[in-house]
Formats: C-alpha cells, structure tokens, sequence
C-alpha cells in the first residue's frame, strides 16, 4: 500500500471525523480503518495537532519550517567562521 502524506488541514478535518463517530459509541480501531488512517497515525495526529484550529495548524507548519530554515544558516556560518579561523591560524 502507498504511504500518502496529509497536509494539516486534511489531518484535522480527519481529527474531527473521527471525535464525531467516536462520541457515537465506536472504537478506535473502527474509525481509523473507516477513515483509512493507522491507529499510530490517530494516536500521533492527535498529540500534536489535538484542539488546533486550521489557521493553527498553518502557523505551526510555517513556523517550523522558519526554524528549519535558520538552523541551515546558522550552520553555513558556523562553518564559515571555523574555515575563516583556520585559515588566520595558517593551519590550511
């Protein structure tokens, strides 16, 4: 089976799916087989985007990748400065 990724407006219209049909009295299990999804992926889903709005979710994810991109810069400086440092020591 191929794996699909979900974007996170599509993981929370599941999340939502999902608490309806578990308030009418189903398992876990059930739902996620209805809605295709894994047990692990439910469980996983709703530890990080349990109670997030859309907007929420949006944020998060551009948030996030911001972080990615300012840990990539802060290393290519990093190592910019070592090579700098060592060139200055005459160790090349």
């Amino acid at each position: 089976m191929a794996r699909k990724r979900y974007q996170a407006e599509q993981i929370i219209h599941l999340l939502r799916e999902a608490e309806i049909k578990l308030a009418g009295g189903r398992s876990t299990g059930e739902v996620c087989r209805e809605l295709g999804i894994s047990e692990q992926s439910d469980y996983r889903w709703r530890k990080e985007y349990g109670g997030m709005q859309v907007s929420q979710a949006k944020k998060l994810k551009d948030l996030e990748r911001e972080n990615a991109r300012l840990k990539k810069l802060v290393a290519e400086q990093a190592l910019d400065k070592a090579i700098l440092e060592e060139a200055l020591k005459g160790n090349y």
